[in-house]
């Protein structure tokens, strides 16, 4: 029989592990105890990575295969060593949420089933200034990882341009991240704006293999994602291990063994030797952290030739000065006007899409779209790698997966006709509904009603 529970002795703590026995990962046979036991012994790395960050719990209850969901709160009923911070959200609303700061926590939350850990960008003592840039390289799909590495080495000759230095690391999924440690002396909205003239001189400097595009559809080789500095965000952070088959980790390297490495060779089973023999490669992240002056400047040039703030996250408030919010899928007409005094006019292609799968079930929707491809196998053939967009979307809770297909290279006469989606899963779609439906109330009752 199963082992229900175990206890950990930790940091002057009792921590209890319930069913450590039960499998997290499945085809690599890991339990939840071997989960605790990875970060256990990389736990000084791990700690440095989120100590005084606020976290939100990213909760895997049924193992790595199994959809996680998003806990804002740190839960009511917590053990008293547990600490927390009150993160204040763009809609106002805020959220006593998780801070790691030693090992007994860090079991803690992953006896909730936090496989990996999310914190945000800002330490607890000052929750509105943050003291990291955040630069996400992420892959379009067909993006191969030397590729990644070259967008990489543009990144670190930007960094080092403007007086920032670069910590790298494995995402432990398809792409890689940079931080470089700022002194927190700007809000997210100014954080945000120098990631966003950072992503613009990285495409400048390599414009076949990088892009600051926000829309998918008009993305090409690695996104800069500027959008990871905005005030909610969280990524994950070193040492994190990823909800893969293979229990792949976010490795934090030195850059000459960064620009070397395979991603593949660092997992919940190699790299407690890897730490062990090495030790941590960013234990001096926080040594020397760097200013923005120069990327604002960039930032102020950008916007003097005429470029436009780029779309923030649909759950924002449109800010001012920021480019139509827009999808070019979904443009009217043949361009946008750009704002008296803000820029130019904005010329625009309207892109051919079409949704083939949306479901909470991943597997099931790329199997949608394998069924898709089936029936229109000469539209398929046509195909590049970055014209099927995999989207993960976030409902309330919990992510749901969307699937279209971008027809822009296939003839106007061999484009299918519209047909639903399947599966066809939005689990977004009824409460959305509902608050139309109680906004059109709201709206129709009279003054005084």
């Amino acid at each position: 029989m199963a082992k229900q529970q175990e206890i950990f002795q930790l940091a002057g703590h009792e921590v209890a592990l319930s069913n450590p026995d039960k499998l997290y990962f499945p085809n690599a046979g890991i339990t939840k105890r071997q989960v605790v036991e990875y970060y256990l012994a990389v736990a000084e790395g791990a700690i440095r990575a989120v100590a005084r960050r606020p976290m939100i719990l990213k909760r895997f209850v049924n193992g790595a295969e199994a959809e996680p969901f998003y806990q804002k709160r740190a839960p009511v009923k917590r053990p008293p060593w547990v600490d927390i911070a009150t993160f204040t959200f763009p809609s106002g609303r805020h959220a006593d949420e998780v801070v790691v700061n030693h090992a007994a926590t860090l079991v803690y939350v992953i006896n909730l089933g936090c496989i990996e850990l999310h914190p945000h960008a800002v330490r607890a003592e000052d929750m509105d200034r943050p003291d990291e840039l955040r630069i996400d390289l992420d892959p379009v799909p067909g993006v191969a990882w030397p590729q990644i590495l070259d967008v990489a080495r543009v990144a670190r000759e930007v960094l080092a341009d403007v007086g920032l230095i670069g910590w790298p690391k494995t995402s432990g999924s398809r792409g890689a991240h940079v931080w470089a440690r700022i002194e927190p002396a700007w809000t997210f909205a100014e954080v945000r704006r120098a990631a966003l003239a950072f992503a613009r001189e990285v495409e400048r400097r390599a414009p076949a293999i990088a892009t600051s595009k926000w829309w998918k559809e008009e993305r090409h080789g690695v996104f800069v994602d500027y959008n990871q500095n905005a005030r909610d965000r969280t990524t994950c952070s070193a040492y994190s291990v990823r909800p893969l088959a293979d229990a792949r980790v976010s490795m934090p390297l030195a850059w000459d063994d960064f620009l070397a490495c395979d991603p593949r060779d660092f997992t919940l089973r190699t790299v407690p030797a890897l730490y062990a023999a090495h030790g941590d490669a960013h234990a001096t992240i926080d040594d020397q952290p760097g200013r923005l002056d120069k990327l604002l400047e960039l930032a102020a040039r950008d916007e003097a030739e005429g470029k436009r703030d780029a779309p923030w996250p649909p759950h924002f408030p449109k800010q001012e000065g920021e480019a139509p919010r827009v999808a070019p899928s979904r443009a009217r007409g043949a361009g946008t006007a750009g704002r008296a005094g803000v820029g130019p006019k904005l010329k625009r292609e309207k892109m051919p899409l079409v949704t083939v799968a949306s479901s909470p079930d991943k597997a099931a929707a790329l199997a949608g779209l394998e069924r898709w491809k089936a029936r229109h196998a000469e539209v398929a053939a046509l195909l590049a790698a970055d014209d099927v967009l995999v989207d993960s979307m976030r409902g309330r809770s919990s992510t749901w997966t969307r699937v279209r297909v971008n027809l822009r290279h296939v003839p106007e006469a061999l484009r299918p006709a519209p047909e639903p989606p399947e599966p066809d899963d939005d689990p977004t779609r009824a409460w959305r509904t509902a608050t139309r439906a109680n906004g059109a109330k709201s709206a129709a009752k009279p003054e005084g009603g």
